[in-house]
């Protein structure tokens, strides 16, 4: 399987060069994991999935609990009082089976939240990426991080830090339209505004000291 995708990636490549187009690869999973946003909402559901399993693991002690304590004492219980004491059993048993799946399963809870959560930031870098590929008139661009093995690669072919640059530079503009402090850093000043601030920095000292010569 490995090498027929390794054929296709060739393949690719190749019907790329003949259409005389440029090639550019990216790494979107490294990019997600360099989003402030994707890092802090993943955060979140990481403390959601501990607070589960903390909650599954404390029902499964008291699970283990009250079936040594029914196999204890079974022998001193009779009738309805052992099918109650054996039906408590089952019935906690069956519940931590069902959280475990409902939570954990292929389509439990996690996987979904999962799901919701990548899908905002993917369509956000994919956006970036087909950015970058009209700046850059890339015909074709590969996704390392899509089970594709790329065995050498230029630096210039390379675009994951131009996407990641673009998709920080718009994540910091609106953070500081929504006059909230951004958490990708300062924007950079433009020279021509910088020079223009500290003249008029140095301006504002030059007339506060002939004041204070005058007084």
């Amino acid at each position: 399987m490995k090498n027929i995708r390794l054929f296709s990636v060739i393949l690719l490549i190749f019907a790329g060069l003949l259409n005389a187009q440029k090639i550019g690869v990216v790494d979107t999973d490294y990019i997600l994991s360099k989003l402030p946003q994707y890092k802090e909402a993943e955060a979140r559901l990481n403390s959601q999935i501990t607070s589960w399993q903390t909650e599954i693991q404390t029902l499964q002690t008291e699970f283990d609990k009250k079936k040594a304590a029914l196999e204890n004492e079974r022998v001193l219980l009779v009738g309805d009082q052992l099918k109650q004491r054996e039906k408590e059993v089952d019935d906690l048993d069956k519940k931590i089976k069902s959280m475990i799946n409902n939570r954990f399963g292929m389509m439990g809870e996690i996987n979904n939240a999962r799901s919701n959560l990548t899908k905002p930031f993917q369509d956000q870098i994919w956006n970036a990426i087909k950015t970058v590929s009209e700046k850059n008139a890339l015909g074709i661009v590969l996704d390392k991080s899509n089970n594709i093995s790329v065995i050498f690669l230029e630096k210039r072919y390379d675009y994951t830090d131009k996407v990641l640059d673009l998709l920080l530079k718009n994540s910091g503009a609106k953070r500081l339209e929504s006059g909230q402090k951004s958490n990708v850093g300062s924007p950079v000043r433009n020279d021509d505004e910088e020079k223009v601030r500290l003249m008029q920095g140095t301006d504002k000292r030059a007339e506060e000291m002939q004041q204070k010569k005058k007084n």
